[in-house]
């Protein structure tokens, strides 16, 4: 059984062998707006987990440690990130995107009726269908990610965000016409 001057001696060994695998770890979870730097982030977990390594117990898997402890600190540099917007605004933003997108208009104003039959529109879809639009038009999400979160391949995830689509477009296309 390892003593707790070897979680020091592994840590340092991993983290000199896997640095550049770490790094590139930590750009992939990484979203392209985050104002970090994969190498600070792997350099902030080495930190942290050096001046920790020897209250921990024993680690029995150091890579498996190494990597939770990177996914864990992106992902609260990422609640940060979020938090610092405003996400009734970010929302707000992100409907008059998916409006111009959905609608085809070039000009960024939009009718009050508009939106408000589309979140209406949005809202009556069934989960399954909601959520992908959700979670890509107005979260962000990339299909990957919410692959990975889902464990749903990309492609059923494409496929079902177009029928949510087709079906928003049935149903608001009358509507549509009312409207401009």
């Amino acid at each position: 059984m390892p003593t707790n001057s070897e979680n020091q001696k592994n840590l340092k060994s991993f983290f000199d062998d896997e640095y550049h695998a770490l790094k590139s770890y930590a750009k992939s979870r990484i979203d392209d707006t985050a104002d970090r730097d994969a190498g600070d982030i792997v350099q902030e977990v080495a930190l942290k987990l050096f001046s920790r390594a020897d209250s921990l117990s024993p680690i029995d898997n150091i890579a498996g440690f190494v990597y939770n402890s990177i996914r864990n600190r992106v992902i609260d540099i990422m609640r940060k990130k979020k938090k610092e917007t405003s996400l009734e605004e970010d929302m707000e933003n992100r409907l008059h995107e998916f409006s111009e997108l959905f609608y085809r208009n070039t000009a960024n104003h939009y009718s009050e009726e508009m939106i408000t039959e589309l979140k209406s529109a949005i809202g009556n879809l069934k989960p399954l269908y909601r959520n992908i639009i959700l979670a890509i038009d107005f979260e962000g999400y990339t299909y990957n990610q919410l692959s990975s979160r889902t464990n749903i391949p990309p492609g059923t995830l494409m496929s079902r965000r177009h029928r949510a689509l087709s079906i928003l477009l049935k149903e608001l296309e009358p509507k549509k016409q009312n409207i401009n």
